[in-house]
């Protein structure tokens, strides 16, 4: 470990010394790319840094408490005591940061929030979902953009779909694509029981095409008349976008949004993220058997989180975690059930770190 810590120290002072080269600075890109470089290495840096110092002060405390004189002795010995637990810190903090990132965490997304079954408390539940995240992504300063909405009929969303933009996004939201479940009485309920309801959450990882390995000459466009509803709208322009990427048959096209430059940036999404599934399918499929994260893959079908009012409770079903503050997590306050998961899938990989070792 301290061999890859020292060499992340010198590519830490490499890159330091390239920002203040003329060169760099001309180049805005290559300075935006140094820049984030130089960021993303400084966390470890600066706890190695302090690791180290805490490895010099127990040198010298050993070297006290060899002396002859009692009170150097009993000085030596509480130092140690308090540097000890923190050497022991400050190496579980550099293990989970030497833990490789996923390089689609720093990524834009787009969420896309659906009522399940439930009927009309579904959409309501959606709706409620939508706004649990509006305030978190508000809190954390990122900017939303709402794509498409489908109201229900008494409230709340059929279907919302909507991008975000800002820093880590992606690594922040990745464990939210799943079934939620909410227990409550619904308004539409006359007889105060209790319901179960729920909606879907996708947060895909915005991907731009030099992330994926398609050629445009390989892509075919066709626009169509989008069906559903919409009212008259659908009918009478061609709003509808479909991608077909010709060599590998590969399909996506969207109808979500009313118009076709929407239609045509969401179907490019979804193409991308289909193509970069399968290349990145292929690669995953040589290292599946060594890492196989406890944290849900987005499956739709899976039930992830369940919110019941009546016991103001929040239970994450893949981390058995329970919280009595559902008042609070409605109110975009999910930090706490982020963090649990980040915990979760870091010691997920290094254990599956270790078993590859």
């Amino acid at each position: 470990m301290l061999d890859k810590l020292e060499a992340i120290q010198e590519r830490f002072y490499y890159l330091e010394e390239r920002l203040s080269d003329p060169s760099i600075i001309s180049d805005q890109k290559l300075y935006a790319k140094t820049n984030k470089d130089y960021s993303n290495l400084k966390e470890v840096v600066d706890v190695y840094t302090a690791y180290k110092e805490v490895l010099g002060n127990i040198e010298t405390a050993k070297e006290m408490q060899a002396e002859d004189d009692p009170d150097m002795k009993e000085m030596a010995k509480e130092e140690l005591n308090e540097l000890n637990p923190k050497k022991t810190a400050l190496e579980e903090q550099l293990k989970i940061l030497l833990i490789p990132k996923d390089p689609e965490d720093e990524k834009d997304v787009i969420v896309e929030i659906r009522s399940g079954t439930g009927g009309d408390e579904a959409a309501i539940f959606a709706g409620d979902l939508y706004k649990m995240y509006s305030r978190f992504f508000d809190k954390q300063g990122w900017k939303t953009e709402v794509l498409n909405i489908t109201e229900g009929t008494v409230g709340g969303y059929s279907k919302l779909v909507l991008e975000v933009s800002g820093n880590n996004v992606y690594g922040r939201l990745k464990f939210e694509s799943g079934a939620h479940r909410v227990q409550r009485v619904p308004k539409t309920e006359s007889q105060g029981r209790v319901h179960t309801s729920a909606a879907t959450v996708v947060v895909m990882p915005k991907l731009e095409m030099e992330d994926v390995n398609i050629n445009k000459a390989d892509l075919r466009t066709d626009t169509f008349r989008a069906s559903g509803a919409g009212g008259q709208h659908v009918n009478k322009t061609e709003s509808g976008v479909r991608f077909t990427h010709i060599p590998t048959g590969i399909v996506a096209e969207s109808t979500d949004a009313r118009s076709q430059t929407q239609n045509r940036e969401i179907a490019i999404q979804r193409l991308y993220q289909k193509m970069h599934d399968v290349q990145r399918d292929a690669h995953n499929s040589k290292v599946a058997a060594a890492r196989k994260s406890l944290i849900g893959s987005g499956d739709r079908s899976g039930k992830i989180r369940t919110y019941n009012y009546p016991q103001n409770r929040v239970t994450d079903h893949r981390i058995n975690l329970t919280l009595y503050s559902l008042d609070k997590i409605v109110e975009g306050a999910i930090e706490e059930i982020l963090e649990a998961l980040q915990v979760a899938e870091n010691a997920e990989k290094m254990k599956a770190g270790t078993e590859v070792e």
